[in-house]
């Protein structure tokens, strides 16, 4: 039995998976109808020349590059396309006309190789403060730090990557804009998953995840009121690609986009119901927390190494998940956890075989 009322019809559009599927933060599965449209434009750019097929499809790529912009909140003249969500960063940050001495606020659960790129520059990194536990972003403390000082951007990670903690992006969106401060926003766990319509001035992101698009596509959009001068455009092209994406974005659009956002967070109520303290392992997510990622902390006394082989031997058992080192949040925590990501066609025995896997691994 699904744990989704859409769970039949999302199966129904795969091939079934050769195991337990709960890795979608990672690379979501792309329907049948995906692979089918990147591998006809591909077969098209045989028979009639890579930019022919191109301009053969250029209807149908522009009522797509509409869809997707419809989806984050932009307009389809704001939305660029670039290899993945990181090219789409690099682009934007190489770009803008920052200062020499740019300040940047982060919230804690920063993407670390975003870290990375903003460090590789020479910004200002200061990291926001929490509200509680989780990590939330304390939208309170952030207004009243506005009033002292303002930084050049504020740049949020919508969801980690190893937390499915949902940050108040709109809330964080109204009170920068009221200090004259541009927000951009990860939306690589995001787009697909929870409402991406923010009012933030960039938001940037990726296919192949929640979207169940291809790898290989990225996408950021800037808006044109608040950053005139940032061409992040690229001349080369993964038409295919694109063109895939674009399925995958109208099915979500033809399903209903907040039907989607529902079920996702259904999904990730009831697996962390199911796990919690299985075996000793501990949810590290509000069991209502609105997002499909569920986090495990390992019984006490593991190490991150211990977490990985965890990882491995669901592995060899036909169960996918990640190892969420501390190294893609590293201002959050230093320990690993087990990240897990079921999509919309995840069935209650898949997480009871994880859960029974758990059990003989912990305590």
């Amino acid at each position: 039995m699904y744990v989704s009322e859409l769970g039949e019809q999302f199966h129904r559009a795969r091939l079934r998976p050769e195991i337990v599927h709960l890795d979608s933060a990672a690379a979501g599965r792309s329907s049948n109808a995906v692979i089918g449209a990147i591998s006809a434009h591909l077969w098209r750019e045989t028979e009639r020349g890579s930019y022919i097929a191109a301009d053969d499809r250029a209807t149908e790529i522009a009522r797509d590059k509409r869809d997707l912009a419809s989806l984050i909140g932009h307009t389809s003249d704001e939305l660029a396309f670039r290899e993945s969500a990181r090219a789409a960063l690099r682009a934007l940050l190489t770009y803008w006309n920052l200062p020499v001495t740019t300040t940047v606020w982060v919230a804690k659960n920063e993407f670390g190789p975003n870290l990375v790129e903003f460090e590789r520059r020479g910004f200002a990194v200061r990291p926001l403060p929490d509200a509680d536990v989780v990590g939330h972003v304390d939208t309170d403390a952030l207004e009243n730090m506005l009033q002292f000082e303002q930084p050049d951007f504020i740049h949020i990670c919508h969801i980690g990557s190893m937390s499915g903690v949902v940050q108040p992006i709109t809330r964080i969106v109204e009170i920068a804009h009221a200090a004259d401060v541009p927000v951009v926003v990860d939306m690589a766990q995001s787009a697909g998953h929870v409402p991406t319509v923010t009012g933030a001035d960039v938001v940037y992101g990726t296919s192949r995840k929640w979207l169940t698009g291809p790898r290989g596509v990225g996408f950021v959009a800037v808006r044109k009121d608040a950053l005139r001068h940032v061409e992040v455009e690229t001349s080369e092209a993964f038409v295919a690609g694109r063109l895939g994406l674009g399925v995958a974005v109208s099915e979500v659009l033809s399903i209903g986009q907040q039907r989607v956002f529902r079920e996702l967070a259904a999904i990730g109520r009831h697996t962390r119901e199911r796990l919690d303290g299985i075996g000793s392992w501990e949810v590290l997510e509000p069991i209502d927390e609105p997002s499909a990622i569920t986090t495990l902390a390992p019984p006490p006394g593991w190490q991150p190494s211990d977490v990985a082989a965890a990882r491995d031997k669901l592995l060899s058992l036909g169960i996918l998940v990640t190892c969420a080192d501390s190294w893609r949040a590293p201002l959050a925590t230093e320990q690993s956890v087990l990240r897990i990501s079921p999509h919309l066609d995840v069935e209650r025995a898949d997480l009871d075989r994880l859960a029974d896997a758990l059990r003989t691994m912990g305590y």
